[in-house]
């Protein structure tokens, strides 16, 4: 019998909360930067748009949502992107913090990190010698002593206050096997309902590392948890370990993630000049490899998401 051709979702992290203004210049954290590279990056190909905010004046992570008003209207109004706000922000956000955006814009999608962890990313200050900006060297190299919260009950409200308040759709972003099992727990108590959008992330210190291994292991795991047929799974590798990662998860059966949230690079020693590049890179790979790539609409359909015209961004 013949199928119809499977699709891949690319996803854009566009600036995330980690990297700092002295790594690349390359980095958005001006609301223009960020609004300019994530229109480039759907342009290019990219369903779905993951985004954080920074402060305008020195770049560092910010939940207000204030600052998030300043370009994602602009980003909606521009794409047909599905925009997915983050509700992980930083290891230095409260969850109240976390969830003021979210709440307010009640977008079609949001993260949501499936467990608490140590996060870590203290070595990706080790080089740099001199610092743009007096927040930077103490925020990264803290990393090391900083735990991200996300209890059970800290999950639940985010469920209950944005998927059964305003329809909000989840990325379910798992950094190693026990979230796989948190979600599972979550679904025994009916509190998630499929088809579920999950988002591996491999390679930050305190989840797993970047191993084809690894990869392979929370793909069988899900597999027998929820059922293939119950899930859209994703692949995110951190840093170095991103285009070889995603593009074994896409020829695995799943989607993709990219953008300067996950890795500042384009190739080896070679930064990217913007979010675009990287989703221009895996395209010509995945098209290389005969997959096509998903639409915004196309991904609307697969992750069953509410739609553009039910979000709350502000004009």
């Amino acid at each position: 019998m013949r199928t119809n051709k499977r699709k891949v979702i690319i996803t854009c992290a566009v600036t995330g909360s980690v990297h700092t203004p002295s790594m690349s210049e390359h980095l958005p954290v001006t609301p223009d930067q960020i609004a300019e590279q994530a229109i480039e990056a759907a342009r290019a190909g990219a369903a779905v748009l993951h985004l954080h905010a920074r402060n305008p004046a020195d770049g560092s992570p910010t939940p207000d949502p204030a600052v998030f008003d300043l370009f994602v209207p602009r980003i909606a109004a521009e794409t047909d992107a599905i925009i997915n706000i983050t509700t992980g922000g930083s290891t230095r956000m409260s969850l109240e913090e976390r969830l003021a955006y979210p709440l307010q814009a009640q977008p079609e999608l949001c993260s949501l990190n499936m467990g608490s962890m140590n996060f870590a990313f203290h070595k990706a200050g080790r080089g740099i010698t001199t610092w743009k900006h007096a927040w930077e060297q103490p925020y990264v190299e803290g990393s090391e002593d900083l735990i991200f919260r996300n209890t059970f009950r800290d999950i639940k409200k985010v469920l209950a206050q944005l998927g059964d308040a305003h329809g909000t759709r989840f990325e379910f972003e798992c950094y190693d096997v026990g979230h796989l099992y948190n979600l599972a727990h979550l679904v025994d108590e009916g509190l998630v309902r499929p088809p579920f959008f999950l988002q591996c992330v491999l390679g930050i210190l305190g989840g797993l590392s970047a191993d084809p291994e690894n990869l392979f292991l929370m793909r069988s795991t899900a597999d027998r948890l929820f059922g293939r047929e119950n899930y859209a799974f994703s692949v995110l590798g951190a840093g170095r370990h991103q285009m070889s990662l995603i593009t074994m998860g896409a020829i695995m059966g799943g989607h993709v993630r990219v953008g300067l949230e996950d890795s500042l690079y384009l190739s080896r020693g070679l930064l990217a000049s913007s979010c675009a590049a990287q989703v221009l890179k895996i395209r010509r790979i995945l098209e290389e490899l005969s997959l096509e790539v998903a639409s915004p609409e196309e991904a609307r359909a697969m992750l069953q998401t509410k739609g553009q015209d039910k979000v709350a961004f502000r004009d």
